[in-house]
C-alpha cells in the first residue's frame, strides 16, 4: 500500500480481513469492470440480477448441508442480523446466548450480542435487546468440559432461540477455544432446541486454513454468517442456513420482511464470485494452512523468548501475538508502522498484535516482518 505522501507499507491487516486475496486482485477488478458495463443496480429481491442468483447458488453449494438457503447483505452485521432474525422466526424465542469478547458488528441487533466491550453497548443500552445472556469465553488451555459447565451454569431459564459464537474470536484477540468446546456447544444447543449460529465473518474462506472453521472443528451449525473475504474487497455478506431453519421465513411469494436496496448488489456479487474463484483456483485455503503454520513457528522461535511476549497463537493466517500490556502493543504497532508494516491491535485491552495478511502473501515478506518485529521488541526491552 502507498499513502498520500508516497510511503510504502506491507498490509498485514488485509483491510480488516476484507482483502484476503490482496488489494485489487486483477480477476476481481475485471469482474467488477465487466459487471459495471452490464448492470450497476437491479431490483433486489423483486427482480434479482443474474449475478445475484449465481452467487446465491454458489454459496448454497459451498454450505456444509444440502439444500441450503442464503440471505445476502452488505456487511458482517447484516449477516448476523439476518441470522438472529432467522433464529427468532424458526424457534419463536427471542433469547440469545453470546460470549464475552465476541464481536459481531455494531448494528442494533448484533450490538445487543456484542461482548467485546461494554463501551460499545452502554450508550445505546436502553434500545438494545434485554434477551441476551453473555457467558465466558474459555482460554485454549482450559479444560473443555469445565468450560461447557460454565456455559450451562449461565444458561438462561427461558430457553434461548440462538447461541451466537465465533469459532475463533477475531477482534477479541485471535482467541481459540479448547479442543471439543465447539462440538460440546453444538450438542448442548441440540439438546435444548437452540440454534447454533457460527459467526465466520472473520475466519471463513481460508483465513484459518479451512473453508468453514466450525466444520473443521467437527461442528455443523444451523446458520453460518460470512463476509469480509467473501467480497474480494467489495461490500457483500451472507447468512447461510439449513433449509428447515430458513423455511421459517415463509412463502417467498409473500412480503419481503427482511431486505435492503443494495443487498445482493450486482457489483458486490460479481466481485464475490471472482474472489471465490481465486480462492479455489489458487489453492489459497491449503496455502494459508501451510504458510501460516510455518510463519507461526518462525515467530515463536524468534520472539517468544522476549519478556514482553506472552503467547503466539492462531490458526492458518490468523495469528495473534499477545504482549504483556496494551500500551506496549500500541507502541509496537507505531514502531512497525514507521518501518513500513501495517498491523492492527486486537483484544479487549488492545494487548494483541493481530496479523492477518492476504492469503496469497509471499513467505519472504512474512519472514522479513518477523525479523522486524524481533528487532522492535529487542529495542523496546
Amino acid at each position: 500500500m502507498v499513502d498520500a505522501d508516497g510511503n510504502v507499507y506491507v498490509d498485514l491487516t488485509s483491510g480488516f480481513g476484507a482483502s484476503a486475496i490482496g488489494h485489487r486482485h486483477p480477476r476481481v477488478v475485471a469482474a467488477v469492470r465487466a459487471q459495471s458495463e452490464r448492470l450497476l443496480h437491479a431490483l433486489g429481491d423483486l427482480y434479482p440480477s443474474d449475478v445475484k442468483i449465481d452467487l446465491l447458488a454458489r454459496l448454497a453449494e459451498l454450505a456444509p448441508w444440502p439444500d441450503a438457503r442464503v440471505i445476502l447483505g452488505l456487511g458482517g452485521a447484516d449477516a448476523v442480523e439476518a441470522a438472529l432474525k432467522s433464529a427468532m422466526l424458526a424457534t419463536g424465542r427471542p433469547g440469545v446466548v453470546a460470549f464475552e469478547g465476541g464481536y459481531h458488528g455494531l448494528a442494533h441487533g448484533p450490538l445487543s450480542a456484542c461482548g467485546y466491550a461494554r463501551a460499545f453497548r452502554d450508550p445505546f443500552a436502553a434500545q438494545l435487546s434485554p434477551h441476551v445472556t453473555f457467558v465466558p469465553w474459555p482460554d485454549a488451555d482450559t479444560d473443555g468440559s469445565a468450560a461447557l459447565r460454565d456455559v450451562e451454569a449461565a444458561w438462561p431459564t427461558s430457553a434461548p432461540g440462538a447461541l451466537l459464537v465465533e469459532p475463533i474470536q477475531g477482534r477479541g484477540g485471535v482467541r481459540i477455544p479448547p479442543p471439543g468446546f465447539l462440538a460440546g456447544l453444538a450438542e448442548l444447543c441440540a439438546s435444548r432446541g437452540t440454534l447454533l449460529v457460527a459467526d465466520e465473518i472473520f475466519v471463513a474462506h481460508g483465513r484459518t486454513g479451512a473453508r468453514w472453521q466450525s466444520v473443521a472443528d467437527g461442528v455443523l451449525p444451523d446458520l453460518i454468517c460470512t463476509g469480509k473475504a467473501l467480497g474480494g474487497g467489495l461490500p457483500v455478506s451472507a447468512c447461510i442456513g439449513r433449509a428447515e431453519v430458513m423455511a421459517a421465513w415463509g412463502d417467498p411469494e409473500g412480503a419481503a420482511i427482511h431486505t435492503g436496496t443494495f443487498f445482493g448488489h450486482p457489483l458486490g456479487c460479481a466481485a464475490a464470485l471472482a474472489a471465490l474463484d481465486v480462492i479455489d483456483d489458487e489453492g489459497l485455503i491449503a496455502r494459508a494452512a501451510s504458510v501460516g503454520a510455518a510463519f507461526s513457528g518462525s515467530l515463536r522461535a524468534r520472539i517468544e523468548r522476549h519478556a514482553a511476549v506472552r503467547e503466539v497463537r492462531g490458526a492458518g493466517l490468523a495469528i495473534g501475538v499477545v504482549l504483556d500490556r496494551g500500551d506496549r502493543t500500541l507502541a509496537t504497532l507505531r514502531a512497525l508502522l514507521e518501518r513500513g508494516w501495517l498491523v492492527l491491535p486486537a483484544g479487549c485491552d488492545a494487548e494483541v498484535l493481530q496479523i492477518v495478511p492476504p492469503l496469497n502473501v509471499e513467505p519472504a515478506l512474512l519472514e522479513a516482518f518477523a525479523t522486524t518485529l524481533e528487532d522492535v521488541l529487542a529495542e523496546a526491552t
